[in-house]
């Protein structure tokens, strides 16, 4: 239930505080006082888009909060508690939309995405207006409305799963029969591919080492003259390193045998003369095993080719090559068993389409229990919103052929059908053209789903579009019934509908300094009556005018 709903800066609205309470909560005003704007803002709450141009002027972000009170049994509780936003009995929603583009919206305090919103607000609130007119035209819908006033969505879930897992074998079969179309050629293509890599014979690291050994017989006489050089700098002749190095040790020697406390042994120098006599060996036979090989080079430039090719073709790197060989034969082997895997698919595809259509059948009849129910219910309500002579039908179409056709909702093909006046055929509901019928078959249509709907709250606006007089008061008091179940807010121009509400609330523009607000309050008793007397009697108001006003009230029991 919508305790509370607090707007900042929103349209025209400046600042707004509105308590709501159950029953039916009826809002009147004069045209253009921002009645409709309420709505929007209550709009955002439930998921709908948001935009810099519902920020007031002048404002740099607009505020809609509201209270919800959840029920202990309430199955949103469970859902908000699933999502971690608390276990409470209340729940806060508030979004800020902001002229900088970053929105935010949080429930109970923490942030939250806009799909968890949409999600949630489903069944906090339930806005019927124009738009909720054009969704009951559309006959995808029906089937909706016809499951919840039958509570066939348990069995249509269990259904939708069987489909689902038909839906996917369906596809996977038909994955592998496109296999075997191309099986031949895609065989032919794989051995290519496996005989080719397998015929270059490769070795992980491989071209790296070929790489490696190319770069030394591309500068052999480079590596010759600089090995020499180093070879002749330790070991030659003259003033070679070691030469001179060994007179260092000598001196160190007879340093020692005058003064020992010198922190360089003997046999330190002696281990650092031999280090560097083996680093000049290494180098000279490092230079004796260096030489030119032309054939080898041509060798190495032939292999590096074709494996850049392979690599080129097959991935970048060699270890991709590998890795496409070995996918490919583990693909081979496959195909291979494809035809026995079909086999296997197909068995469990006709299993699981008979589980299916099963569970469709089921679906189905409930589904046509459900139809009758649903016929006489709205016929009965219909005619108490004044449409005597009104007949409604739930159609079911045949499939083509005689084929089950399955879809996601189930094997039902089906429209609401209407006639309005006697001697009509019934047509497609979506063939409607008055304004006045269409609200009362929406209306109609919430009366019989009032025991059922799990939403909390039905916001009814423009509810009384086309109907006015008598009709008006029977859809007053429709509304009266629907609030038995459920909170019901619903904005009116009608007098008759007004006096049913259980709590009246007037919204009202006024220009403060050079700024116009909207804002909302409670009638009390006696300005309740003055209020109906407006919209009974126009600018001036006459105690005539006020006493049909009062007698209207009691009649409602308002």
């Amino acid at each position: 239930m919508l305790a509370e709903l607090n707007i900042r800066n929103f349209a025209i609205i400046d600042e707004l505080q509105v308590a709501f309470a159950e029953g039916l909560n009826v809002i009147s005003g004069e045209t253009g006082a921002g009645k409709s704007i309420i709505i929007g803002a209550v709009g955002l709450l439930l998921g709908d888009r948001a935009n810099a141009d519902m920020i007031r002027s002048f404002e740099e972000e607009a505020v809609v909060e509201a209270l919800f009170k959840i029920g202990p049994r309430d199955p949103l509780r469970g859902m908000i508690s699933e999502r971690g936003f608390g276990d409470g009995e209340e729940l806060v929603v508030r979004r800020v939309v902001s002229r900088s583009g970053k929105n935010r919206i949080y429930l109970n305090g923490a942030l939250a995405s806009l799909a968890t919103l949409a999600e949630i607000g489903e069944s906090l609130i339930n806005i019927c207006g124009q738009h909720e007119h054009q969704m009951i035209l559309k006959p995808e819908n029906h089937t909706e409305i016809l499951d919840e006033f039958g509570g066939l969505l348990v069995l249509r879930a269990t259904y939708r799963e069987a489909h689902s897992r038909y839906r996917l074998l369906q596809e996977k079969l038909a994955g592998l029969q496109e296999l075997r179309k191309k099986k031949e050629e895609r065989q032919e293509l794989l051995r290519f591919q496996v005989e080719e890599i397998a015929a270059a014979e490769l070795r992980a690291g491989e071209d790296t080492a070929l790489g490696e050994e190319k770069k030394i017989l591309v500068n052999v006489q480079k590596l010759m003259e600089l090995a020499e050089g180093a070879h002749e700098t330790l070991y030659g002749k003259g003033a070679a390193v070691l030469s001179e190095f060994r007179n260092a040790v000598t001196a160190v020697k007879e340093i020692r045998k005058i003064d020992p406390g010198l922190k360089l042994s003997e046999g330190e120098m002696d281990e650092l003369y031999y280090r560097i006599e083996e680093a000049a060996f290494a180098l000279r036979d490092y230079a004796k095993h260096l030489c030119f090989d032309p054939a080898r080079l041509e060798l190495i430039e032939e292999r590096l080719e074709l494996l850049g090719r392979l690599k080129r073709k097959y991935g970048g790197a060699l270890d991709a090559v590998l890795q496409k060989q070995a996918e490919a034969e583990a693909e081979l082997r496959n195909i291979a068993s494809v035809e026995e895997e079909i086999g296997q698919l197909a068995e469990s595809l006709a299993a699981e389409r008979e589980r299916l259509q099963k569970a469709g059948k089921a679906l189905s009849v409930r589904r046509h229990k459900a139809a009758s129910a649903l016929k006489e219910t709205i016929e009965a309500e219909i005619r108490t919103l004044r449409m005597d002579s009104a007949r409604f039908e739930v159609l079911f179409r045949d499939p083509p052929a005689g084929e089950a056709v399955f879809n996601e909702n189930g094997m039902d093909d089906l429209e609401f059908y209407l006639s309005a006046n006697v001697g009509e055929e019934l047509k497609p509901l979506r063939g409607i053209a008055s304004g006045g019928e269409l609200s009362r078959i929406m209306l109609a249509v919430k009366q019989a789903l009032a025991r059922t709907g799990s939403v909390g709250t039905i916001v009814f606006d423009e509810v009384d579009s086309g109907i006015g007089g008598a009709t008006a008061e029977i859809v007053g008091r429709k509304l009266k019934e629907v609030a038995l179940h459920h909170q019901v807010v619903c904005i009116t121009h009608l007098p008759q509908i007004a006096c049913c509400g259980d709590r009246h609330y007037q919204v009202a523009k006024r220009i403060v300094g050079e700024r116009t607000q909207t804002s909302v309050v409670v009638l009390a008793p006696e300005e309740r009556i003055e209020e109906i007397s407006r919209m009974l009697g126009g600018v001036e108001l006459t105690e005539k005018t006020r006493d049909h006003a009062r007698e209207m009230l009691r009649a409602a029991g308002g």
